[in-house]
């Protein structure tokens, strides 16, 4: 795999174009122009403790990213026109042989090393009238039916429209259709599908919105279809109860109903590839889940205590985009994988989705501006879920606990500059996994061009 200069020299040309457009026609285009380079160092280590993979008993890597972003104004006028554009490098620092496995955190050769650098780049065509905005290009949608991940080097993007209205007070709709991405450790747009699929779908669509009925009170209904695979239905509650000055209790509902479409509602489509893993109740990978979860937070000064459940019904695992077993014309991986999922249980390790799964979680955060030490926060989070389904039978269960640190300078020459530190634990009987341990290590720094 090699650098893709042109992609690059695409994107920092079209930030070029915008910067010099006549300012006089284009006033509010260049004035309200921002560009960023945000810069991203990382160490990864996962330790496989149990079942080795066939590829090795840990991955090891230490990498450099960064993500050139610019954002344009937007023409005078009744409609306003604007560009944005992106160039994002990812650099290997120290990788090898028994130390990289697959595309985990950085992109493979043909041979299967770590490659020694990769380069992707997109641009962003938008459009705005009255309080609404149409955007297509490159996208990186924040969704309850769809969170492009970014817990890497570099993010996760899409390719496609969408639509954001604020046209009605307290209502904010959105809809739109993707249909390609590129993975988190690739440079490489493909399709859409699911965990385990080996088919893809260029047909995702979208819609839904948050009413805000007023300070305290946020209702939300999504709806997403990937073509070929699934429908979902989203609906969620958050509700924030202010008890005094510095406390308050948060509730936060969330329901998912994913039932299958097209190709994986039938026998010959899904013996084709278009199917999810997992337990799939004797179907061979036919989607069909229902998942809710119910969150509470009380918040006392520097102090926040968090508990809740969430249920995954038992005919499927739950399901949204994961493009981790797409491989190309070589069979090789597309480096694609790496999802997010709208779901407190979507944790540094597990993601306590599997089919039957009824998880109870807790979590304790501080932020020690409390204690006069401003920009340092601290967590620590155990998750248990039981029930799992499988098809060797037995009551399956697994546990995750995990500690997060961060700290971001607050004045001074390194002002602005992050550190932080993950670590996971992650047990389980699951057939299909592994037990791990997992340690993060980043520093980021986020550098204003304009």
């Amino acid at each position: 795999m090699t650098i893709k200069n042109t992609a690059t020299l695409s994107a920092l040309a079209a930030i070029g174009a915008g910067l010099c457009l006549p300012s006089l026609a284009y006033a509010d285009f260049i004035k309200d122009s921002k560009a960023t380079l945000a810069m991203r160092n990382f160490y990864f280590n996962n330790d496989y403790r149990d079942q080795t993979p066939s590829a090795g008993s840990k991955i090891a890597e230490w990498g450099q990213g960064f993500v050139l972003d610019y954002k344009s104004g937007f023409t005078d006028g009744t409609v306003g026109f604007g560009l944005d554009a992106q160039a994002l490098l990812g650099l290997t620092l120290d990788s090898g042989a028994g130390r990289h496995q697959g595309s985990t955190m950085i992109p493979s050769e043909s041979n299967g090393d770590a490659d020694d650098s990769w380069t992707r780049a997109g641009v962003t065509g938008k459009m705005r009238f009255s309080k609404t905005e149409v955007r297509y290009g490159n996208l990186q949608p924040k969704l309850p039916i769809l969170v492009s991940n970014d817990g890497r080097l570099l993010p996760q993007t899409f390719q496609g429209g969408m639509i954001t209205s604020n046209e009605i007070d307290h209502l904010k709709l959105v809809a739109g259709r993707l249909e390609q991405v590129v993975g988190r450790a690739s440079t490489n747009r493909t399709g859409m599908g699911v965990a385990n699929s080996t088919q893809d779908s260029n047909e995702f669509w979208f819609g839904g919105g948050d009413y805000t009925v007023n300070d305290q009170l946020t209702l939300q209904y999504y709806y997403a279809n990937l073509e070929d695979f699934y429908k979902q239905h989203f609906a969620g509650l958050v509700h924030v109860y202010p008890i005094s000055k510095d406390s308050s209790f948060k509730t936060d509902l969330r329901y998912f109903k994913t039932d299958a479409d097209g190709e994986n509602d039938s026998a010959a489509g899904r013996l084709a590839g278009y199917k999810t893993g997992g337990y799939s109740n004797g179907t061979n990978g036919k989607i069909d889940n229902d998942t809710w979860s119910a969150i509470f937070t009380y918040s006392l000064g520097g102090h926040s205590f968090t508990g809740g459940y969430q249920s995954v019904s038992d005919n499927s695992n739950f399901v949204q985009l994961n493009q981790g077993g797409l491989v190309n014309d070589r069979r090789v991986s597309e480096g694609a994988g790496g999802a997010s999922l709208y779901l407190f249980t979507d944790r540094l390790i597990g993601q306590f989705t599997r089919a039957g799964e009824q998880t109870r979680f807790a979590q304790y955060a501080y932020n020690f501006s409390e204690v006069g030490v401003p920009g340092l926060t601290a967590s620590v989070t155990y998750l248990k879920g039981t029930g799992i389904e499988a098809v060797t039978g037995g009551d399956t269960k697994e546990w995750e606990r995990d500690v997060a640190v961060d700290y971001v300078v607050q004045g001074g020459t390194f002002k602005g500059v992050g550190f932080g530190w993950r670590n996971g634990m992650f047990r389980t009987g699951a057939a299909s996994d592994y037990d791990q341990d997992q340690n993060r290590l980043i520093v980021s720094y986020t550098l204003p061009l304009l």
